[in-house]
């Protein structure tokens, strides 16, 4: 039987991207882009292993010149456009048991694609997960700009209120504040509980999840999201240095 101690950081990095070929390594900075969620993890206080679970030996060779771990290659079946999160997320978990004898307690799941984090608010992410042993995970979310329940959806030709399913749309013609906030993920940091996932099949997050709201953040979804991107790194470049700099280094 496998032990459960730690809190590692597991970042995806598939090479498969249709959308941007090589997204995960396109240079953002002088820096492919899993090397933001990389250093970001290595300076969050309570993470003790940084892993990158990867398809492909180039983004693992990658993945180490940073000082991640890649001990593994991530399957073929694994990887694919259908690939879920559960699927990545298990098989590091069961290889770790089988392996190390050894799975983290709590898991950050850090994405690529969400490169811009500050340390300090993924380790406050973390404890506060490991404040509440009732929450089965955490997701960091934001406020939508438009709430949920103002959105539509199409039903053949006609409009409908997305929430009532209603073709009525005056009945939804109110001011947004009548109306709930809705919030969204936004990639920043999910928290994960590696004994709920072992014992709950195709689960990771499960029905006690916490809100860990955060500031908006920028994805990375298309060519235009890594110019806007950089974009952002001339314009801020101490934040940027101090993240691949640390002081204390």
């Amino acid at each position: 039987m496998y032990k459960t101690s730690g809190i590692y950081a597991l970042i995806p990095a598939r090479s498969g991207s249709k959308g941007v070929p090589d997204k995960n390594i396109k240079p953002l900075g002088g820096h492919p882009l899993i090397a933001y969620s990389i250093k970001a993890a290595q300076q969050t206080k309570s993470v003790e292993r940084v892993i990158v679970s990867t398809d492909s030996e180039k983004y693992a060779a990658i993945a180490r010149s940073y000082g991640a771990e890649a001990p593994f290659i991530r399957p073929e079946e694994l990887a694919g456009d259908n690939s879920t999160d559960y699927d990545w997320v298990k098989h590091t978990l069961d290889w770790l048991a089988k392996k190390e004898n050894n799975v983290p307690s709590l898991i950050a799941h850090l994405r690529p694609t969400t490169p811009f984090r500050d340390p300090e608010v993924v380790e406050e992410g973390i404890q506060y997960l490991n404040s509440e042993s009732d929450a089965t995970a955490l997701r960091s979310v934001q406020e939508m700009s438009q709430t949920a329940y103002k959105c539509f959806q199409k039903e053949s030709k006609y409009l409908a209120c997305m929430c009532t399913g209603s073709p009525n749309l005056d009945e939804g013609n109110v001011p947004r504040q009548n109306y709930l906030v809705t919030y969204e993920a936004n990639g920043h940091i999910d928290v994960l509980r590696s004994d709920f996932i072992l014992k709950n099949p195709e689960k990771i997050h499960g029905n006690k999840v916490l809100a860990f709201i955060t500031q908006n953040t920028s994805d990375v979804d298309s060519e235009e999201d890594f110019k806007y991107l950089e974009y952002e790194v001339s314009r801020y470049p101490d934040l940027f240095d101090r993240l691949f700099h640390p002081k204390d280094a």
